[in-house]
């Protein structure tokens, strides 16, 4: 271990910066980070031991204690609980004889929950040992089972098993873009850079992340900074569940990604680029090393590029697990070889972001728009969509629908034309934009696909009218709960009472005072959180909350009166305790049912005995 411990310091550059890349290579040798190799670490990168192990326990492909050679992690997804997951890690867990959350005795395999595996169309959904596992049923589990007790190594499994499909069923400007490799940095620079960002200006392309901030914008401000070292970051860390149209981007258009990195940094005056990828897309790491080293062969990438006098190259960090990375000063921070916290801003990644200095971090999907439009310019791309919102979105569809995967529409679609190519029906809802988005219901069909009305960064969820409002809600609640990284109070604490007092709701313990107490709570977290994570955790609850108040009222307790009992008594000393604001005086609007005069709204008091 301490040769191999060594070895992975001297390949990394004794770089601190590389911590997460050393820490992910421990994990993978010895399926934990065991403690003698934190005290070489801490040695070898001049780091303290403390900070080590806080990165270790803050994502959660990490471990401080053995898994087991065998991870298996089923996705947790609310599109995969329609697709039957929890019957299926069920059965997964009697095959394995191993408790979800557990390691088996023998030390061979642990099974557990991740949250989502950007497989959303072709789950349900796992990883095993990092590697992604689509159309899971029961057959292909008992297969697993079977070679992991066997011992089979992972490259003797049947490749089906891993198979990632793209799932493209309708392209547009982007997914029919085909360029030559090298052309759209060629077009760059014979055009000048600072006409390639006019015409990325002109094109109004904005960020394809969901923030929709102008690109050509946040280039020039990069540009102008004073410092003269600057990055370019391609933020490919879609870790909202329903996502997954990055996955097939890089999959299948890599070399305009990254040459759309490269013509960032031709205008801005960057010499270095990262790209940072997803944990749960380690498959797609080996195939874009390839990408990146025909790039360099080709002389697109490194030094003197097509004999310019430019200097870029590219390196990819992958993600450990680890949902607030998808923030862009988390995802930096992460990138530094830290938790991945968001920070304070201002100051913003474009004046102060990786290593202090001046970047520009940009979706996958907002660098591939930015290749074409040096190619082809920026009235091809301003001539499509809406007066506001230019250009095309590319979606992932998930849930209730006949054809999930990627579809590619201009701005100001309308969601039925979506829904209808889809082949969604009987429609109760679609989470448009994952969790932290909006739920709309099937009398919003109508609305269109635009920042002027129903922004995304690309996430489509369908339901049908066999769903449960709540089940979906409970879902995404503890997804929130989960994936807080714990730095605000808000949020941290938030987004756990939040979870709690939903679950009292869903459980038919709740009372109408539980449903104003969950929204007051939902919008303290929204109001006081540090970052978007908590500021968009209460979505879920304010938009379907605001859409179907009945369906909360329906799970409230109902509380019956015998004929006679002297409600207006009650009511009074609840008025007196609030008024003296009595400990544990608390006023909560309920149902009240008196036998003889029917329904009645009444106010009592938590504490008083009033049966």
């Amino acid at each position: 271990m301490q040769q191999f411990i060594h070895g992975l310091a001297e390949e990394n550059r004794y770089q601190a910066t590389h911590l997460l890349r050393i820490l992910r290579a421990v994990q993978s040798r010895y399926h934990y980070i065991p403690g003698v190799a934190i005290e070489q670490l801490a040695e070898e990168l001049k780091i303290p031991r403390t900070q080590i192990i806080g990165v270790v326990e803050f994502y959660s492909f990490l471990h401080l204690t053995p898994r087991g050679e065998y991870e298996l992690l089923i996705s947790d997804s609310i599109t995969d609980h329609m697709l039957g997951q929890k019957s299926l890690i069920g059965y997964l867990s009697n095959k394995l004889n191993v408790a979800v959350g557990e390691v088996r005795k023998d030390g061979l395999v642990s099974l557990d929950t991740t949250s989502c595996t950007g497989m959303c169309d072709q789950g349900p959904a796992g990883l095993v040992n990092g590697y992604a596992l689509t159309h899971l049923d029961r057959a292909v589990i008992d297969q697993i089972a079977d070679l992991i007790n066997q011992k089979k190594p992972l490259v003797e499994w049947p490749v089906k098993f891993f198979q990632v499909d793209d799932n493209i069923h309708k392209s547009s400007l982007l997914l029919n873009l085909q360029i030559e490799p090298g052309s759209a940095l060629r077009s760059a620079l014979a055009k000048g850079v600072q006409e390639t960002l006019a015409e990325v200006d002109k094109a109004g392309l904005r960020g394809r992340g969901g923030a929709g901030f102008r690109t050509a914008m946040k280039w020039k401000f990069c540009s102008e900074e004073a410092d003269s070292e600057r990055y370019v970051v391609c933020n490919a860390d879609e870790g909202e569940p329903g996502t997954f149209k990055d996955r097939v981007l890089l999959n299948s258009y890599a070399h305009q990604v990254f040459e759309g990195m490269t013509v960032c940094a031709a205008i801005i005056g960057a010499k270095q680029g990262y790209l940072y990828l997803r944990g749960e897309y380690l498959h797609l790491y080996e195939k874009l090393q390839g990408v990146l080293n025909q790039l360099r062969q080709a002389g697109l990438l490194g030094i003197n590029i097509l004999g310019t006098g430019l200097d870029f190259d590219i390196e990819i960090c992958l993600g450990a697990g680890a949902y607030i990375c998808g923030e862009e000063s988390a995802l930096i921070e992460s990138l530094e070889g830290k938790c991945g916290i968001p920070r304070n801003r201002p100051p913003y990644p474009v004046s102060q972001g990786y290593l202090g200095k001046p970047t520009v971090v940009n979706n996958v999907e907002t660098f591939v728009a930015a290749a074409g439009i040096a190619v082809n310019g920026g009235d091809w791309f301003a001539n499509v969509g809406t007066e506001k919102s230019k250009g095309t979105k590319i979606l992932s569809i998930s849930g209730d629908c006949t054809r999930p995967g990627i579809y590619e529409y201009p701005f100001g679609t309308s969601i039925r034309t979506i829904l209808n190519d889809c082949g969604a029906s009987d429609v109760l809802g679609v989470q448009v934009g994952g969790p932290s988005g909006t739920f709309i219901s099937a009398q919003e069909l109508d609305r269109k696909l635009a920042f002027e009305d129903l922004a995304t960064g690309g996430s489509f969820i369908v339901f049908n009218n066999s769903r449960n409002i709540l089940d979906i809600v409970h879902n995404f609640t503890h997804f929130f709960a989960h994936e807080s990284c714990g730095f605000c109070t808000p949020c941290r604490v938030g987004t756990s009472l939040l979870k709690k007092q939903l679950d009292k709701i869903v459980e038919g313990h709740g009372s109408a005072g539980d449903v104003v107490a969950l929204e007051e709570l939902c919008r303290l977290i929204k109001d006081h959180s540090h970052c978007g994570l908590g500021q968009t955790a209460s979505n879920p609850v304010l938009t379907t909350l605001e859409r179907y108040p009945d369906v909360y009222q329906d799970k409230l307790k109902k509380i019956s009166y015998e004929p006679g009992f002297d409600l207006d008594g009650a009511l009074e000393t609840a008025r007196r305790m609030a008024k003296r604001n009595d400990a544990g005086a608390h006023l909560a609007q309920i149902d009240c049912m008196d036998g003889e005069d029917g329904a009645m709204q009444g106010v009592v008091a938590e504490g008083e005995q009033h049966e």
